[in-house]
């Protein structure tokens, strides 16, 4: 095992460093300049849920819209912008990629990406025109965190 080594900050403006070993197995570490605001939007709440709680496991902050209305309010009331919008293609008030167009216009830096198990070519080719991924329905939790990390 390596040892890691960091360097901390303390009240007193001197810098210290302590080692420590490396962590056993997979473990993910979030950058501190890395997306921190998420909004996931899903109308099926064990998926929007289970989306949200392993994003917030790795270190994000995360919020949960059940609707597009819902993440519109939510999106242009936020005190800080969202870094990344994951969010469901069939909602109830919304079956197409206006959201995601509504979204990529109100949030033009953001990592946009598009959950959908009805996912055609030209699904995928709108969202790309868009700057969005395309994420299919079932995925591994590692797989949404790549398109993160990489979108950002």
């Amino acid at each position: 095992m390596r040892p890691a080594t960091c360097a901390l900050d303390d009240d007193s403006n001197e810098k210290r460093t302590e080692r420590h070993p490396a962590p056993k197995g997979n473990i993910w570490l979030i950058a501190k300049n890395s997306p921190r605001h998420v909004l996931v939007v899903d109308d099926e709440p064990l998926i929007r849920w289970s989306v949200a709680e392993s994003l917030s496991d790795l270190g994000f902050d995360v919020e949960q819209a059940p609707d597009a209305e819902s993440a519109l309010r939510m999106v242009t009331t936020a005190p800080m912008p969202y870094d990344v919008v994951v969010l469901d293609l069939r909602l109830p008030d919304m079956k197409d990629l206006s959201l995601l167009g509504t979204l990529r216009q109100l949030l033009p830096a953001a990592a946009l990406i598009l959950m959908t198990a009805f996912g055609t070519p030209d699904v995928f080719a709108d969202a790309a025109a868009m700057g969005a991924a395309v994420i299919n329905k079932p995925f591994e939790l590692d797989e949404l965190t790549r398109l993160i990390t990489e979108r950002s």
